[in-house]
């Protein structure tokens, strides 16, 4: 008995010193820092553009606050800020964006904010959602769902092309890029299993999130294999190529299930992207 007493408060300990770590984790912020060009011969040039992207905030398991936020990301360039969905889950927590929100339309984005929808958005009934949209789009976010948007900016005109949610069955290509013209072509989605079908559809840059760097890994995000075929090629955070085409899942900046981090660190990533224009649309027959 008394065995048995020890070996359970050993447990207890070892599972409230591991619970307190990967709480200690979430707070420890990734910042990292992209380049990427069309041509490994040619540097970053006056034509490059600066993305700060943010993606699953979790708001529910969160623990930046909208300041630290503020604070890690003010110093830095910022022509165009990308949001690639799962902000919360719960309707009570959609006030709880506002603060984020605000931060991001203080730094004023050169060419905008531009924000799509994750699976965690889509738990939302119907009215929740609406307020979620709404609330972006009263704060400078333009909210994409399978559309896309042409901006001209000085290093030429760039297509943003958000296409909706896939792990949902929401993403529909044809739909995303059918007022697609010249010009760059940046992708904004949530799960990056998409890039899987997307051989016919062109893009010189994908950004997504979904996989959250694993989260809680030991040591591999086992827990992930039912989510696509990218985790199986062990694509689940960083920059990776799908038939030479650049794409990059961020590690997400919040939490799902417990506000714990094991393996992997919350995430805030600087894209610096050179611009070509001399791209064809290529869409699928």
């Amino acid at each position: 008995m008394v065995y048995l007493l020890i070996s359970f408060l050993l447990l207890f300990i070892l599972a409230t010193y591991g619970f307190r770590k990967g709480n200690q984790n979430t707070s420890d912020i990734s910042v990292q820092y992209i380049q990427i060009t069309n041509n490994d011969q040619q540097p970053a040039t006056p034509k490059s553009l600066s993305i700060l992207h943010l993606s699953d905030l979790h708001l529910e398991n969160i623990s930046i606050s909208p300041q630290e936020l503020y604070n890690k990301v003010v110093n830095e360039k910022i022509d165009l800020i990308a949001l690639t969905g799962d902000f919360l889950d719960r309707k009570r927590t959609i006030a709880k964006l506002k603060p984020y929100l605000e931060v991001l339309e203080r730094l004023r984005p050169t060419y905008g904010t531009y924000a799509v929808f994750g699976n965690h958005d889509y738990v939302l009934s119907r009215e929740p959602f609406n307020r979620l949209t709404r609330m972006l789009e009263e704060h400078g976010c333009q909210t994409l769902r399978n559309e896309s948007v042409i901006i001209q900016t000085k290093q030429g005109p760039i297509n943003i092309i958000g296409i909706d949610d896939f792990s949902t069955g929401r993403s529909d290509l044809e739909e995303s890029y059918e007022n697609v013209g010249a010009g760059y072509k940046l992708v904004l989605t949530h799960d990056p299993n998409i890039v899987m079908h997307m051989k016919d559809y062109y893009f010189d840059y994908l950004l997504a999130g979904h996989f959250h760097g694993g989260q809680i890994c030991y040591p591999k995000p086992y827990h992930l294999v039912k989510m696509g075929k990218l985790v199986k090629l062990n694509m689940v955070k960083g920059l990776h190529y799908f038939h030479n085409k650049p794409f990059y899942i961020s590690e997400g900046l919040g939490q799902t299930g417990l506000n714990i981090r094991v393996g992997s660190r919350p995430e805030i990533t600087f894209h610096k992207v050179t611009i070509q224009n001399n791209q064809e649309i290529k869409l699928s027959s």
